[in-house]
């Protein structure tokens, strides 16, 4: 019995490689997305306060995914707004179609290769299903729609405070007019 949950432990282990899950360390009753403390794509612990005052857009990604190209209109919407306090935080997920199989150094050399990304990059994690980490649990329950995520890059704007604001699917580009004004009334608030 012992060796079998111990057989079970370990093929949990390599079939979840650098996926953060659920902790026990997870904020109880967050009020905010500051409340939270996330790794960044080296691994090194990012209390989520550190953006207290600027407007975030959160969005989980993917590398081998048909909305992939968006990190291009990600990295403009970065560099248009980031002077003005704007922050994308990037969750990498292999939720979809097993659309990011890579490894968070692998995530990163992709992102910074291919797509001259500069927002910051988180570790990847898992945005569906019974190990949904509990940032992704919290802005789901915040959003308008309480519906698990359906797809890779969808969209979750925080304003200053640190409440969602607005959500917003896959096909909602970077540079669509819907979006580009909720951040930029976020911004002006």
């Amino acid at each position: 019995m012992i060796l079998a949950t111990l057989v079970s432990l370990a093929v949990l282990g390599c079939n979840n490689a650098n996926v953060v899950t659920a902790s026990a360390a997870a904020p109880k009753n967050p009020s905010s997305i500051y409340a939270f403390k996330m790794n960044d794509i080296d691994g090194h612990e990012v209390p989520l306060s550190k953006y207290q005052g600027k407007v975030l857009l959160v969005v989980n990604v993917a590398s081998k995914c048909g909305f992939t190209p968006q990190y291009t209109g990600l990295e403009a919407l970065y560099n248009k707004y980031h002077a003005q306090g704007f922050e994308i935080l990037g969750f990498p997920a292999n939720d979809f179609g097993q659309q990011e199989p890579g490894t968070n150094e692998e995530i990163k050399q992709f992102c910074s290769s291919k797509f001259n990304v500069t927002f910051p990059m988180f570790s990847k994690i898992t945005v569906l299903g019974d190990n949904t980490h509990p940032l992704y649990k919290w802005l789901i329950a915040s959003a308008d729609r309480h519906n698990p995520i359906e797809w890779n890059f969808s969209k979750f704007l925080v304003d200053k405070n640190g409440h969602v604001i607005g959500r917003w699917k896959s096909q909602t580009t970077p540079d669509s007019p819907e979006l580009t004004s909720a951040i930029e009334t976020a911004l002006k608030a």
